[in-house]
């Protein structure tokens, strides 16, 4: 191995603990679960393969060669940005563009994200502002809110952002479980059930990542009457709504729902990423005008600087190419059906670009198994990185490739793959990954990994 200097994203643990210069705040996302390297990555299947990393991610890139690779675990969308975006960002390249620095958002824009992404327009008492994609809006929605020590309410399986976002502003996430017994969605009794005294927000992801599920209207709209009761802020996340995979689902703007609850506070984010933008960073946080204008505050403190116009002229084409994101509808349900019929799935997703494998009863973990797919060249990512649900059961597809063959590929390495990883050949390794993390949570994981039994939820 070279002497080299390597990027950080592929160092491991130091076995001396973080140095006395770390904050507080900082040692809450390097020790959080969830928190980046305190899951199971490619770059770990890699490692246990004996494969160098570097190899594989040229000149620190972070994206497979879909020639060569299945890639069906990172959410990017891999239709890619529709023809239309790549022209106008072309036509807009220039001295003008590129030399000054960027507003915010241009009005027009600010207009179409409100309505098109957020799904409400905008007026006296609802403001948006532009942010390097959903991820950004939902950090700087927490540190413009919450002190530390207030409590937040999120699902347990969520999006792997949410709660470290929360504990570097001081927060204690409070978890919810998903499941078959309220569906996959957020049960607004059992919200309610679990508010107390130091809960200031609860995170409402919909559609629900991972499992794509969707929140009925009525469960919105319970929500809207808990936040205006206990005076709590609705966190909502809609950054998977941009496809509909089940053609009788309907997904509701809880921001728009609560032009009729004035009394109940939501802030919502969103981003482009589903519409084969991630690189691009450029989503919208949105709500009341004395909330949005703190978070506003927050982000010119901490980067102080705007998406570049170049994004925003990619935005405002990706958005009005609706016939892009229907060509995207057909690719994620042509995929799942295929994928239905080689893989025991969860619960069949209604919006997004992914679904959900569960592994229980398979004789391995779904790390193990993630191991012996990416020997197949087939990536995918277990449940470990999204919660303690499912978290060495489930594995999550990225559905979203216009090419068939990643799933036929795929179709080909389960069989294999399964039997492979129920040999334990991949046990230790895992296991000795779990055990390599500053976390509580890292032992419990390798503990299930080396149960002999690892179907046990």
């Amino acid at each position: 191995m070279s002497d080299a200097p390597r990027s950080v994203l592929t160092w491991r643990p130091d076995a001396a603990g973080l140095g006395w210069e770390v904050s507080e705040r900082a040692r809450a996302v390097l020790q959080d679960p969830q928190g980046f390297g305190n899951y199971m990555t490619y770059r770990d299947a890699y490692r246990i393969l004996g494969w160098d990393p570097a190899e594989i991610y040229r000149d620190g890139g972070v994206v497979l060669d879909r020639d060569e690779w299945a890639d069906l675990g990172w959410l990017a969308n891999h239709m890619g940005p529709s023809p239309r975006v790549v022209d106008a960002v072309q036509a807009a390249v220039g001295p003008d563009t590129l030399g000054p620095y960027s507003p915010d958002l241009t009005e027009p824009l600010r207009d179409l994200l409100a309505s098109r992404l957020l799904g409400r327009e905008r007026d006296g008492s609802f403001a948006v502002i532009g942010t390097e994609g959903a991820q950004a809006g939902v950090g700087y929605a927490a540190l413009a809110c919450l002190d530390p020590g207030d409590e937040v309410i999120v699902t347990d399986p969520g999006y792997f952002h949410f709660a470290p976002a929360l504990r570097l502003a001081g927060a204690v996430p409070r978890y919810l479980r998903l499941g078959a017994h309220n569906g996959y969605r957020l049960d607004p009794d059992e919200v309610a059930a679990a508010v107390g005294e130091r809960t200031k927000m609860v995170v409402v992801c919909d559609p629900v990542n991972p499992f794509g599920t969707v929140q009925r209207r009525e469960e919105l709209e319970a929500l809207l009457a808990l936040s205006a009761e206990r005076r709590l802020i609705l966190l909502s996340d809609t950054t998977h709504a941009h496809h509909r995979i089940d053609p009788s689902a309907q997904h509701h703007s809880l921001a728009a729902l609560a032009a009729e609850e004035p009394e109940a506070t939501v802030l919502a984010a969103s981003g482009l990423a589903g519409l084969g933008l991630a690189s691009i960073r450029l989503g919208a946080l949105g709500g009341p005008p004395r909330v949005v204008r703190a978070a506003l505050q927050v982000k010119i403190a901490a980067v102080r600087l705007n998406t570049n116009r170049l994004a925003q002229f990619a935005a405002v084409a990706a958005l009005a190419d609706t016939e892009w994101a229907a060509r995207g509808e057909q690719v994620i349900r042509r995929n799942l059906a295929a994928a239905a019929e080689i893989v025991p799935l969860v619960v069949a997703p209604e919006y997004g670009i992914s679904c959900v494998v569960d592994c229980a009863g398979l004789g391995a973990s779904a790390q193990e198994i993630m191991v012996a797919l990416c020997r197949r060249k087939v990536a995918v990512y277990p449940g470990d990185g999204l919660g303690e649900v499912g978290a060495t059961t489930t594995i999550r597809l990225n559905l979203s490739d216009p090419s068939p063959v990643a799933i036929q590929r795929l179709a080909e390495a389960w069989p294999e793959a399964v039997a492979e990883a129920a040999t334990r050949v991949y046990r230790e390794p895992v296991v000795e990954f779990f055990r390599s993390l500053p976390t509580d949570r890292g032992a419990r994981l390798a503990a299930l990994v080396a149960d002999a039994e690892p179907g046990c939820r």
